[in-house]
């Protein structure tokens, strides 16, 4: 081991590793620690330690100039190992830097990651040397952007597509073998094309920050997946990579930007699901990889009468400590590197929940919030919630300040409780399909806060929610005691695939009839990769081990029907800003006419009563939209107009005769969409019955004159 002999004191920001063109600045914050080294590690592997003698503001700092992009490091940190008092320093253990832009590879357990003696309590400190965290490398953040511009989708008008970059590129037989799984492999153009084709204006990518697949699974054969599990808040995981493949880690960060630029070029913006509420180190019995081990009461909420133990509000072993102004920084610093630096346009925010709470409860107004609402960068992206965690009074569908949409969970029970035929949900579904207006109409935001889902990663497919009322999760090993029980859906007659010809058309159906209300309705919709191809997970409801054929869309035999509606949903939709309005309907008398702007009608024609409304065995309805009632403009300031619309909706086990109305001069409604029939064409007078065929959604369309 040898001391560099080039050192010169830098500066405390940024923290991480910044390279400028001549040499690298590195900076580290500790409160606690007693001493910091800088591990400097050769191709051969061989380490170089270099003490931090310059502290600023609790920031250890130096400028090394001959440090250049493509040095791996890493940190040892010293301190006092007292678990009891929430302190887990070991200098033993080369710790990954938080702030590191990219990283050399995987985690190495054989390599030892602990800061404690494995098999015994934590309380033993580990006095041999820990090298299995993956290192840090210095990055030239340097990239030809050319005239690449964000697309910048108005929320009202975006249609949402979650996907994992691995499952959706994996087996689709026109990307090249080596960028399959890849961020390469999503910037091909056959992905690109497919993208555009489907209509979808945002790919919501599931996390891609580095994470961590934890022993148990490795232990059994699986892998996690889904990557909830986050280990560095800045690096794009190097798993996805087609560069780390190739030898070169580091081109992940340049591989992940191209997919971005790509995306962009193609009218696409890009989210990341991102998982800020804990870490992949886990509870006390963890492993110490790098927050850890760098300051643990920092970064972690710790039990105050004991701090040996952590807060865990996440279900995963810890939570980050968002009330402290550091772990603060790190959030908003990822978040503004990653709009910044990598050109995403948004994110979506992981259990939520978690990082509002203040002792023991979710309070709106917690610093992490203000932080946002007022940064001038980070709060003009979209910021999604999953508004929910797995503390008490942790489910918050409604309660997110302004600017912030949320995964609306009771959007999703309640549509697939209205399709699976459970009366009594005529008022929540008309909720449901004008934005939720109960939810998020008093605290001043718009009907697209409410990001519509019906299906996705985690759950059922499209497919499956119409396929298996119980879970089978038995590929995960865990006596099929894992995933959500409580999943609301109906097989159509028959517990997993069949040969039944009738079941199977019911199946058909039901998708469409999902996903024609999904995006229909007022709100902003989110389809789940590979619905609109008929995608299974065989039952599995919580595939996030499942790092094969289980999550990966299998395109050798997709529903060319399916997709095909698919489509034509999504482009009826955006032809007709009736279905993406930015305003609440008002119910409002339109001047000139003697209709509203929204109309309710029963199946004979007659609008809908409070009785209707209240009446358990209302299960179908129309809703008419007034094409002059949007009470909006367009982009030059002109008044926004559409045609006349009228949905109908029968989720009722028999056939109805629908009147159609005589309203806004309509004589003729025009046929737009049936679920029962893909090819369905025709019209019907105004006063005139259509059948509306049982568990079935018709649009109609009439000219506004």
């Amino acid at each position: 081991m040898t001391t560099t002999p080039i050192l010169r004191p830098g500066r405390p920001y940024p923290l991480g590793a910044t390279w400028d063109g001549q040499g690298t600045n590195f900076a580290l914050y500790s409160e606690n620690a007693t001493g910091i080294e800088l591990c400097l590690f050769d191709e051969q592997g061989q380490e170089t330690r270099v003490p931090l003698r310059e502290q600023t503001a609790f920031v250890w700092h130096a400028y090394l100039p001959s440090v250049q992009p493509g040095q791996r490091y890493g940190y040892r940190v010293h301190g006092e190992y007292a678990p009891e008092r929430g302190l887990r320093f070991n200098p033993n253990v080369v710790l990954l830097d938080p702030y590191a832009k990219a990283l050399d590879g995987t985690e190495r357990f054989d390599e030892g990651v602990f800061g404690y003696v494995p098999g015994g309590d934590d309380s033993v400190m580990q006095d041999k040397e820990q090298r299995g965290a993956p290192l840090g490398i210095v990055v030239d953040p340097s990239f030809d952007w050319g005239d690449s511009r964000k697309p910048d989708v108005p929320f009202h008008q975006s249609v949402i597509y979650e996907a994992h970059v691995k499952g959706l590129t994996m087996t689709h037989p026109d990307v090249p073998d080596e960028l399959r799984g890849t961020y390469a492999g999503i910037a091909t153009e056959p992905i690109l094309f497919y993208l555009r084709e489907l209509g979808i204006t945002s790919i919501e990518l599931m996390p891609v920050h580095q994470h961590v697949d934890d022993p148990f699974l490795l232990d059994k054969g699986l892998t996690n997946y889904w990557g909830y599990s986050t280990l560095s808040f800045f690096a794009p995981d190097v798993r996805y990579s087609a560069e780390a493949r190739k030898g070169n880690p580091a081109g992940a960060v340049d591989e992940f930007k191209q997919m971005v630029k790509a995306l962009h070029a193609s009218g696409i913006e890009v989210i990341l699901d991102v998982v800020y509420n804990h870490t992949a180190e886990g509870n006390h019995m963890g492993p110490t990889m790098s927050f850890k081990g760098i300051d643990n009461p920092t970064y972690y909420r710790l039990v105050a009468e004991d701090p040996r133990f952590y807060f865990d509000y996440t279900g995963t072993g810890n939570s980050l400590n968002v009330r402290h102004p550091q772990t603060l920084q790190l959030i908003m610093d990822s978040l503004r590197y990653w709009v910044t630096d990598m050109h995403v346009d948004g994110f979506r925010f992981d259990l939520a929940s978690t990082l509002a709470r203040g002792l023991h409860e979710v309070d709106q107004l917690s610093g992490f919030f203000t932080i946002i609402h007022q940064d001038p960068i980070i709060g003009q992206v979209k910021l999604i919630a999953e508004p929910w965690d797995v503390g008490e009074g942790g489910y918050q569908v409604g309660n997110f300040p302004v600017n912030w949409a949320e995964w609306n969970g009771i959007y999703r029970d309640d549509m697939r409780a209205f399709w699976k035929g459970d009366g009594g949900l005529a008022s929540e579904i008309g909720y449901r399909l004008t934005g939720s207006s109960d939810l998020y109409q008093n605290d001043g935001r718009k009907p697209y806060a409410s990001i519509n889902f019906v299906t996705a990663h985690d759950g059922f497919t499209l497919r499956d929610t119409v396929t298996y009322e119980g879970k089978h999760n038995d590929a995960n090993q865990e006596g099929n005691n894992d995933g959500h029980n409580h999943n609301i859906t109906w097989n159509c007659g028959a517990e997993g695939e069949t040969d039944d010809p009738a079941i199977n058309a019911l199946r058909r159906q039901q998708q469409r009839n999902f996903l024609a209300t999904l995006l229909l309705g007022q709100g902003t919709p989110m389809l789940l990769g590979g619905d609109e191809i008929g995608r299974t997970q065989g039952g599995n409801n919580n595939a996030y081990c499942q790092d094969n054929e289980i999550s990966w869309y299998d395109w050798a035999n997709l529903d060319e029907d399916l997709l095909a509606f698919t489509k034509k949903v999504i482009a009826l939709r955006k032809s007709h800003p009736s279905l993406h309005r930015r305003k609440f309907f008002g119910g409002r008398t339109i001047r000139g006419e003697d209709v509203r702007d929204i109309v309710w009608l029963r199946f004979d024609g007659a609008e809908m009563s409070d009785e209707d409304w209240n009446n358990p065995q209302t299960q179908s309805m129309g809703i008419f939209l007034d094409g002059n009632g949007l009470d909006d403009v367009d982009g030059r300031g002109e008044p926004l107009l559409d045609d006349h619309l009228l949905l109908l909706l029968n989720a009722s086990h028999v056939d109805l005769p629908f009147r159609l109305p005589d309203l806004a001069g309509c004589g003729t409604w025009e046929l737009q969409l049936d679920t029962t029939d893909d090819h369905a064409t025709g019209a019907v007078k105004a006063g005139e019955e259509t059948n509306l065929a049982a568990r079935s959604v018709k649009l109609y369309r009439c000219p506004r004159q």
